[in-house]
């Protein structure tokens, strides 16, 4: 399980948008939004550095928590 804490992430688009993100690097990928607290967690086969540059390649800088 990987969780990364993404500060721009402020609505559901937001939260759709990083959602795509990360299944267009792991399309099996299981994520878990918690917006209030703009936190996500993934259950994923992909590493955290080809997440991360996805996250960062839709305009979300995260950082692992």
């Amino acid at each position: 399980m990987q969780n990364y804490k993404i500060d721009n992430m402020t609505c559901g688009h937001c939260a759709g948008a990083v959602q795509k993100a990360i299944l267009s690097v792991d399309p099996q990928a299981t994520i878990k939004v918690d917006l209030g607290n703009r936190e996500i967690s993934v259950e994923t086969v992909a590493a955290a550095g080809p997440i991360a540059d996805a996250l960062k390649a839709a305009g979300y800088e995260s950082r692992a928590l």
